[in-house]
């Protein structure tokens, strides 16, 4: 096979490679992104929280490298490996397999003459669909790894906590914060795809495989995408983490509209942009990350078939 065999193979990928190879490709990349950037997520978590003292951009380099050494930023990564790759692969491969059916049909029924606008449709639709496939599995997860990322966390394992959120909270707080995950979630991946697939196709416009430009189009996405949707994150860690809050309105929190007013309350308006800095420096190189070992195990599979 020649070069320029190997190039089209690479460029017609999304609709060639199989749904095991998107799944596969997928959960790699979805294990890898979390796991490498968890410390940094850990910092955000609590400076979401409510009750918690604002950290400075300068004190979230002190505290990752203290709390780093005695490796408490770490706990809780276990439900992070246990539901990223699961829901990764699902989350790629519902991707793949609603980008291409989702343009065929636009092409099909002539929806606009500017194919242009039919690909950036068909991609906004396979990334909302691909989250709801991917937070309805991930949600739970989420929850238990939120709370034990808390500073003052008394769990000993991902299993001790779920049993203590189940006999505590019931099984409803696993998915208590489930309608403000997909309306933070739908958004930010419409807006991430949308965004990788526009810069990845202005700096490689020739599809050909390129890790450099796949590092640059996902930081870019990951950086507009976490900026546009840190309101809607923090509203989540709150209710995420409100069965571990020691203040009764918190723990009385019972969806999106009541904890965003509280928020507002005693924060203003800069309280729904806690922890955005750390937000912003998880996702950038998370999302760099992600796509580039995505793209990378999507050739290398399809190549060795």
């Amino acid at each position: 096979m020649d070069a320029g065999d190997e190039d089209y193979d690479y460029e017609s990928l999304g609709a060639n490679s199989t749904m095991s190879q998107n799944a596969m490709a997928g959960a790699l990349a979805g294990i890898g992104e979390h796991c490498l950037m968890y410390p940094v997520d850990s910092i955000k978590t609590r400076m979401q929280v409510m009750g918690t003292a604002a950290i400075s951009s300068q004190g979230v380099g002190e505290s990752l490298s203290a709390k780093m050494r005695g490796q408490r930023l770490w706990r809780g990564v276990y439900s992070v490996i246990l539901g990223a790759g699961p829901a990764h692969a699902l989350h790629f491969a519902t991707y793949e397999f609603c980008k291409e059916h989702f343009h065929t049909v636009l092409q099909r029924r002539a929806f606009s003459k500017d194919d242009n606008l039919n690909q950036v449709i068909a991609i906004s639709s396979a990334g909302a669909c691909a989250t709801l496939a991917h937070d309805a599995l991930m949600t739970p997860f989420d929850v238990i790894k939120q709370r034990m990322q808390l500073k003052d966390s008394t769990y000993r394992s991902v299993r001790h906590c779920a049993q203590q959120v189940y006999t505590r909270e019931g099984f409803k707080a696993f998915y208590i914060s489930l309608p403000t995950t997909l309306s933070m979630s739908i958004p930010f991946q419409s807006i991430q795809f949308s965004t990788y697939e526009w810069v990845l196709h202005m700096l490689n416009p020739g599809g050909t495989y390129d890790p450099k430009s796949h590092v640059v189009a996902g930081a870019v996405a990951g950086i507009f995408a976490s900026s546009v949707t840190t309101p809607l994150d923090v509203i989540k860690t709150l209710l995420q983490t409100r069965g571990s809050s020691k203040d009764e309105r918190i723990r009385q929190c019972s969806g999106f509209r009541e904890a965003a007013k509280l928020v507002h309350e005693r924060y203003g308006y800069s309280g729904f942009f806690r922890g955005y800095k750390p937000r912003v420096l998880t996702h950038m190189p998370a999302t760099a990350i992600s796509w580039s070992v995505y793209e990378y195990f999507k050739w290398f599979l399809s190549r060795n078939n």
